[in-house]
């Protein structure tokens, strides 16, 4: 039977805190990775932390968003780390994802389309975009197609446009086990999520707040009521 595939968004600075997720997230029922930050990665202890961290699928959310040659720099810079996954925004340009691409070796390059904190309302329109929000992320995801990026972040309520012209893995956020919102405007539940299309589900606050063991457990069930 083929496991759901969620990364645990470890936003925090805390080495123990991730050390206390890590422990807690272990179970032959999904198969998770973790999500690590740029507060986390360039906080004191976080790169040595991660530097040490085995047998873990890690992804690096760096959303690098600069001139290709940064972009590229950067890359090589957290070579050592390992990660499986790494970000950048599409918006960088079809430049900078093929450099980046080209230079990833064994890490999988993870296009970022639009965020989940903005929508087709004044957000959008305040950082200069016309489109409407899904022709803008199908436009993304074209681009990344383009650049032959391996996997892609959009909302789940864009994945069915998205996988019309990307083929490969997405990876979806802002996931809520209920109608809560808290900084985010596009949300689904897991369950709909990967009836979408989702190939994994990024999710943090829903299972890294209060007791992680019984989250864990009430996301097992809320994804058995399939």
């Amino acid at each position: 039977m083929k496991k759901n595939k969620i990364f645990i968004a470890c936003d925090t600075v805390k080495i123990k805190k991730v050390r206390n997720i890590i422990r807690n997230t272990q179970t032959s029922k999904i198969k998770f990775g973790y999500k690590f930050g740029l507060e986390f990665i360039n906080s004191k202890n976080g790169r040595k932390f991660l530097s040490k961290l085995k047998k873990k699928i890690i992804f690096l959310d760096l959303k690098l968003n600069d001139i290709p040659n940064t972009c590229l720099s950067t890359i090589k810079a957290v070579k050592d780390l390992k990660a499986n996954y790494i970000t950048i925004h599409v918006s960088s340009g079809l430049d900078a994802l093929k450099a980046v691409k080209k230079n990833a070796g064994n890490t999988k390059i993870v296009g970022v389309t639009t965020l989940t904190s903005l929508n087709d309302g004044i957000s959008l329109k305040e950082i200069g975009y016309d489109k409407k929000l899904k022709s803008l992320v199908v436009h993304q995801a074209k681009l990344a197609s383009k650049a032959k990026l391996d996997a892609l972040v959009c909302s789940a309520q864009e994945v069915k446009l998205v996988k019309k012209v990307f083929k490969k893995e997405i990876i979806t956020p802002g996931i809520r086990f209920n109608s809560k919102l808290n900084d985010q405007k596009r949300v689904m539940t897991p369950i709909k999520a990967f009836k979408n299309g989702s190939d994994w589900l990024v999710i943090g606050r829903p299972i890294t707040k209060g007791n992680i063991k019984k989250n864990i457990q009430n996301l097992i069930n809320h994804l058995n009521n399939d």
